[in-house]
């Protein structure tokens, strides 16, 4: 599972380098979130709108994820990641050069695709770095900041940014973070990675889908993205109808991500401690409960403390899954298996925004919040599995 020992070494010494590139990275696919789903509204299209757009986030990654994964395994850390920075960066000028629907409909498909690239060999990267579970854990709990941080900041800087300058400000500072994290990753050390086996060269990532426990975990994973996706169209949508400003807006989100920054904080801390599944079982409860009275949380002060609620849940299970993955997937194929788990995760969420936008303009705002504490019920059945597959 590690690296030889030099290299690890020499892993562990850059790994805040390796977590300040995805922060810089996933902020800037958050700040474009955030800006695109704002004007959006402001110019009045509508919900439905909304939710075409944040689906495209996760149209790319579909045609790319696999190939990413593949591309980690070959090559390690840089080739991908400079390829993310290249598309988050393209995406940004072009929302920045023109200011319409269709311009900034292809920022966000460039962004997405630019995040999952990056992702896959940031989290591989990291996985070399790990001795034994409770070390892959803690490890990707530091990881996991990486986004937490990024939505922590992002959509405050870009809700100042939009009430205070415009919204092309806010695609000024999107333009500007992708440079940030190439200029970062030069400072991770380079190192080729081992050769694949024969096999594992002529294996799909498809036929990792015959271990019982990488597919519930990765079930799983599916329905636990979709509610993160569902607290990020149902903010927008319900503050604006309540008449929240940008910044208030920018505020809310930023409440989730600090939980879930707190919480990540709080699984390095204890991560000897803590039973992977156990822990994302007690996440769901919590979340199933809060998405269920959400809707009738009052003013800012109420949306950002339900926000902080769902970011301990959902924020605390990125690190488990990651760590699970990495112990039911052999070391040669871990690539692979991260492409797999980024392909299906929006393949199946790919249509969700969509479904939420059609669901709340057709019952109530808080019925796409409604509808993923059902799922999460049922969720329970696959994650009670995975320990008997495993």
């Amino acid at each position: 599972m590690s690296a030889a020992p030099a290299a690890a070494a020499d892993l562990r010494r850059a790994f805040p380098w390796l977590i300040a590139t995805l922060v810089a990275v996933h902020a800037c696919m958050a700040v474009t979130r955030v800006a695109a789903s704002l004007w959006t509204l402001k110019q009045g299209f509508g919900e439905w709108t909304v939710g075409v757009l944040l689906s495209l986030f996760a149209i790319a990654p579909i045609a790319l994820s696999l190939w990413a994964g593949r591309l980690a395994d070959k090559h390690g850390f840089h080739r991908p990641v400079g390829l993310g920075v290249t598309l988050a960066f393209t995406g940004a000028v072009v929302a920045l050069a023109g200011q319409s629907l269709w311009t900034i409909a292809f920022s966000c498909l460039l962004c997405g695709g630019a995040v999952s690239v990056a992702a896959v060999a940031l989290q591989r990267e990291a996985g070399l770095m790990a001795d034994e579970p409770s070390e892959l854990k803690r490890i990707f709990s530091w990881v996991a900041l990486g986004p937490a941080l990024s939505n922590a900041l992002a959509p405050v800087a870009a809700g100042l940014l939009i009430d205070h300058i415009s919204f092309r400000a806010a695609f000024v500072l999107a333009l500007l973070l992708p440079l940030l994290a190439w200029g970062l990753a030069q400072q991770v050390p380079r190192h080729p990675p081992k050769p694949p086996s024969h096999a594992s060269k002529t294996r799909p990532a498809w036929d990792l889908l015959k271990r019982p426990a990488l597919r519930n975990l990765l079930l799983l994973n599916v329905v636990l993205s979709a509610c993160w996706d569902a607290h990020s169209f149902v903010v927008p949508v319900v503050g604006h109808a309540k008449g929240l400003s940008a910044s208030e807006i920018g505020l809310v989100l930023g409440a989730f991500a600090v939980a879930a920054t707190c919480v990540r904080l709080a699984i390095v801390r204890f991560a000897q401690h803590l039973d992977e599944l156990k822990a994302v079982r007690s996440a769901m409860l919590l979340a199933t409960a809060m998405l269920l009275v959400y809707a009738w949380l009052p003013g800012t002060a109420g949306l950002m403390a339900g926000s902080a609620v769902l970011g301990l849940a959902l924020g605390s299970v990125q690190p488990m899954v990651l760590a699970l993955l990495h112990q039911v997937t052999p070391a040669d194929r871990q690539g692979q298996a991260l492409g797999l788990r980024m392909l299906v995760v929006n393949s199946a969420t790919v249509a969700m925004p969509v479904g939420f936008g059609l669901l709340a303009a057709a019952t109530v705002v808080a019925a796409p919040m409604w509808l993923m504490a059902s799922l999460l019920v049922l969720a329970q059945w696959p994650a009670s599995a995975i320990r008997k597959a495993g």
